[in-house]
């Protein structure tokens, strides 16, 4: 990571950090889930950054962006990617989001308007209203809350109890990107989110959605259905992943990605 840039947009009024591959070649914007931070694709940017130009924000309220008093709302996550893209003069990026950022992404390209070539979404936040209020009303910002008051070290030792089989790397930035999360950020919780159904019917760009076997969020039965809403999408299973598959699987999440875009090229 020691070559990569770094940099700052600014856009709808806020700065927004970035992490950039550089180069000449085709760009791609990876877009983190709540709680995280640009950084956190490294292993994934790793091996795409022989090929592609990797652009790695991090979120308003998240990593070294701005944090705004208000607009937490995926249409204002998704006007902050259109302006960074023009900001950074991307032609025809891809969009790959995770999570958050998978809702992000895919509110991006319903738009229209961000010129993209691609969307590779990785278990989006596709979230039926009910879902939605119970994320909500849950204790999760509090948990947040308290985890602000932890040391990194404590963090680390608490997320290697919980995911002994993700890379201790992955670990340490999560720890890192956590401790960068403002509350602020939790505003992207509320309900209600932007109409996933209608979400995917509006986009008009080939579509990869890339699921875990074990996830809670998109399930194989759901992507199905949404397959049958936008003959564009393409499903991809990656076996022994959860709901956090860029942290469970980060190599074969890379491949499945590097194939698709190598497609689109």
């Amino acid at each position: 990571m020691a070559t990569w840039l770094s940099g700052v947009c600014e856009t709808n009024g806020i700065n927004l950090h970035y992490l950039r591959t550089g180069g000449a070649n085709p760009p791609v914007v990876l877009l983190h889930g709540l709680m995280g931070s640009g950084a956190c694709w490294t292993p994934v940017a790793r091996v795409l950054e022989g090929g592609f130009d990797v652009v790695m924000p991090d979120a308003r309220g998240h990593g070294g962006s701005s944090t705004p008093r208000h607009g937490y709302r995926y249409d204002d996550h998704a006007s902050d990617v259109e302006g960074l893209i023009r900001g950074l003069e991307l032609s025809s990026p891809v969009l790959l989001g995770h999570s958050m950022g998978g809702m992000t992404a895919a509110v991006v390209a319903s738009r229209g308007a961000a010129g993209l070539r691609g969307v590779i979404l990785v278990d989006p936040t596709f979230l039926s209203p009910e879902r939605q209020r119970e994320v909500h009303a849950s204790d999760v910002a509090e948990q947040h809350r308290r985890a602000l008051g932890l040391s990194r070290s404590d963090l680390v030792a608490q997320a290697l109890a919980r995911h002994p089989h993700r890379p201790p790397e992955i670990i340490e930035l999560q720890a890192e990107a956590r401790l960068e999360t403002r509350l602020e950020a939790f505003d992207v919780l509320t309900p209600p989110n932007p109409g996933y159904r209608d979400v995917v019917r509006a986009m008009d760009v080939p579509l990869l959605l890339v699921i875990g076997d074990s996830s809670p969020v998109v399930t194989l039965e759901m992507a199905t259905e949404l397959r049958g809403l936008n003959p564009r999408v393409r499903i991809e299973q990656v076996r022994d992943a959860g709901h956090g598959l860029p942290f469970d699987q980060p190599e074969r999440l890379a491949e499945r990605v590097a194939s698709f875009l190598r497609e689109l090229a």
